[in-house]
């Protein structure tokens, strides 16, 4: 004889009935992707037709303009159409004045894409550590990283890359005041549409371990970066980060990485209602590349898992190499 308990018998709000099937589950979906809100970050080197795999980040390659170009059509027709670009050229010096060499990878990439792919909205790193022989993201003068000569810098670097045809740069340097300089410099040189991106709440993490290698720095940087990229222990002063670079002239800002930091993210959508972008940086990356490789987790299940989280967080996009991964998994 089966017996029933007086709480089963007047059980009417039973949750699980909405999870019974796939059609019952995606009716009820709160969460949802969409390829466009991914951005696809590129490291773009000097050279031709060259392909060179990141031993650290498998599937992550730094390109020559024209494998570039291939890889942003590719992304394209999957329906990724937002790029970033990092560039890697092969001579660095002391304040990294190939940042804003008309002819350097990041411009030349740019003209290429455009020309190519002209649907593709093309967003640029406006940083000086891949240009600097000593891997910092500002000039150093007596073993200090100094504020406002690297702004002037970053400046220049985002008024070379708007005129070759960006239509986001992208400040990821953690100088003070340097969104402002930015966008006066654009606004003097014509370039009043050109937005701004800023890595307004960056921190100084171990999760970019990979990046050193993918940018050619690994084995530059000298002591580290903990004296302009935050603390991983603060999320006021982001608040305040952000603040600053709005108040500054900000069309779009980041948090940067991405899956240790979803309560940031939250609460710089809930604060300011902003474009908010998550970065799900090199390491994070390669922690699910490494776990699907030892039979540790489903490489395609982790990969919208955690872009779900981001997106659940408040994030409005997500710069992630998995973009076309992800793209292709939401249209199966």
């Amino acid at each position: 004889m089966t017996t029933q308990t007086h709480t089963s018998l007047h059980l009417t709000r039973r949750l699980r009935r909405l999870r019974r099937s796939e059609a019952l589950r995606a009716m009820v979906r709160e969460t949802r992707l969409s390829p466009d809100m991914f951005v696809l970050p590129l490291f773009v080197c000097e050279g031709e037709g060259i392909r060179r795999e990141v031993s650290s980040m498998p599937g992550v390659f730094q390109l020559s303009v024209d494998e570039a170009v291939k890889e942003t059509a590719a992304a394209h027709s999957d329906g990724v159409r937002s790029v970033l670009l990092f560039g890697l050229p092969d001579q660095k010096d002391d304040i990294g004045s190939g940042a804003y060499d008309p002819e350097a990878p990041v411009q030349s990439a740019i003209r290429a894409i455009k020309r190519e792919t002209p649907g593709t909205l093309v967003i640029t790193d406006v940083c000086l550590c891949e240009y600097t022989d000593h891997g910092h993201c500002g000039i150093v003068i007596d073993g200090e990283i100094v504020n406002d000569p690297t702004v002037e810098q970053l400046a220049r670097a985002a008024v070379s890359h708007a005129a070759a045809g960006a239509d986001i740069v992208a400040p990821s340097d953690m100088m003070d005041g340097r969104v402002a300089a930015i966008r006066e410099a654009l606004e003097e040189a014509g370039h009043q549409n050109v937005a701004i991106m800023a890595y307004a709440a960056k921190y100084a993490s171990a999760f970019y371990g990979p990046f050193r290698e993918a940018d050619g720095s690994l084995g530059r940087l000298k002591g580290d970066k903990r004296g302009y990229q935050m603390n991983p222990a603060n999320i006021e002063e982001a608040l305040r980060e952000v603040e600053l670079d709005l108040a500054e002239g900000a069309d779009f800002v980041m948090v940067k990485p991405g899956m240790p930091y979803l309560d940031v993210i939250r609460q710089v959508k809930d604060a300011f209602g902003v474009p908010t972008f998550a970065y799900q940086v090199s390491g994070e990356y390669a922690m699910i590349e490494a776990s699907a490789a030892a039979g540790a987790g489903d490489r395609d299940a982790l990969i919208l898992e955690t872009l779900i989280a981001f997106k659940r967080a408040g994030a409005s996009g997500v710069l992630t190499y998995h973009a076309v991964d992800a793209a292709r998994l939401i249209a199966v």
